[in-house]
């Protein structure tokens, strides 16, 4: 074993900025790909045979695409047709889309675990469709797939290390480097698991409490 202190501490700054990267890109992705799955599962669940078809084919693309291979083909294939865009926003397009179909799927399942009667009672009172999905079922749904949702960001968490892949220099990419440059392995890893560990703990936490809460009510 070649596990250093000194390299380890000396390490640990260099990982730091890194892990800012890490959190970024797991914010922004999260983010943008809750906003795409809760569109897309408007698509998913809509009446209309189009918007149903469009979500339902990005849903099965993203979902069966490798996240390496949707940021490669971003990264590497777009310049060949002169579309050229820097590693940061690839990596955000990449893990938000990767991110926006899981959370499509989520969202709808939320979306149809509430009792089809209730929005027939809401459409008998008076309300729109619209007014019924914004005003009854999409508040009980959202509760419903909170849990799910923090455990894909979890995810997307873990799946950050990817973008190492295009040059970003994310968590692991610094701990790669720094193990190459140092010429010692076992130190600088051993910051990045650390690393990994600390960012995942509070989600690990967020995730059990938001799944308890749920079955207490």
């Amino acid at each position: 074993m070649d596990f250093d202190l000194k390299i380890f501490l000396e390490t640990l700054p260099l990982l730091v900025k890194g892990a800012g990267i890490t959190i970024m890109l797991t914010v922004v992705s999260s983010a943008l790909g809750i906003v795409i799955g809760f569109f897309m599962a408007q698509g998913r669940v809509a009446r209309a045979a189009l918007p149903r078809r469009v979500a339902a084919v990005y849903v099965f693309f993203f979902r069966t695409m490798p996240l390496l291979l949707t940021l490669t083909l971003l990264y590497y294939g777009l310049p060949s047709l002169g579309i050229n865009i820097d590693a940061l926003p690839v990596a955000i397009v990449g893990l938000s889309i990767t991110f926006g179909a899981y959370a499509t799927e989520i969202i709808r399942a939320g979306i149809e675990s509430v009792a089809p009667a209730q929005i027939r009672a809401a459409r008998a009172i008076g309300l729109s469709h619209f007014q019924a999905m914004r005003w009854v079922i999409l508040p009980q749904a959202m509760r419903r797939v909170l849990a799910p949702l923090s455990n894909e960001v979890l995810s997307t968490l873990k799946q950050t290390s990817l973008v190492s892949t295009i040059a970003i220099a994310d968590l692991l990419r610094v701990g790669v480097e720094t193990m190459s440059w140092r010429a010692n392995t076992f130190s600088p890893l051993m910051g990045v698991a650390l690393g990994y560990f600390i960012l995942a703990l509070p989600l690990i936490g967020l995730n059990k409490f938001l799944e308890t809460r749920i079955r207490v009510t």
